[in-house]
């Protein structure tokens, strides 16, 4: 159990120093999320996208509107009900989600360049375990 504890002590570290050394404007974990599924998956509801990203559709109602005002995200015409309606991503949308991820890519390559030959074979190791618990069913 102190094993779960330490990885898990590990990845919330990590996540937080990532928000941190963030860019100014970067976009943020929801934004990134819903920009990702779309690219991934294409055109989707709000409800659908919200369920894949394993949100509640009302706690990304704000990030919905947010990437729609800044014109990342748009919604297609037609739907009476704004939760039916279904987001597409734009051309800004991509280049906005290519620019946040090739930030945080050299940012981690930064991080991994410093690491010593041990913590490199330890963090493979880790992968690859995580890896595993992931597909471990629950």
């Amino acid at each position: 159990m102190e094993a779960h504890v330490e990885l898990r002590r590990g990845v919330v570290r990590l996540g937080r120093r990532l928000r941190q050394e963030r860019a100014e404007g970067a976009l943020s974990a929801n934004k990134l999320g819903v920009l990702g599924h779309l690219r991934r998956n294409g055109p989707a509801t709000p409800g659908a996208i919200a369920v894949a990203e394993r949100q509640r559709p009302q706690s990304l109602t704000r990030v919905f509107a947010e990437l729609e005002q800044d014109g990342l995200i748009e919604r297609g015409p037609g739907a009476a009900d704004r939760r039916q309606a279904l987001l597409s991503l734009t051309d800004l949308g991509r280049q906005a989600l290519d620019t946040d991820t090739g930030e945080r890519d050299m940012w981690l390559a930064d991080a991994l360049d410093r690491l010593n030959e041990t913590e490199r074979e330890v963090l493979r190791l880790a992968g690859r375990l995580m890896d595993r618990l992931a597909d471990a069913e629950p």
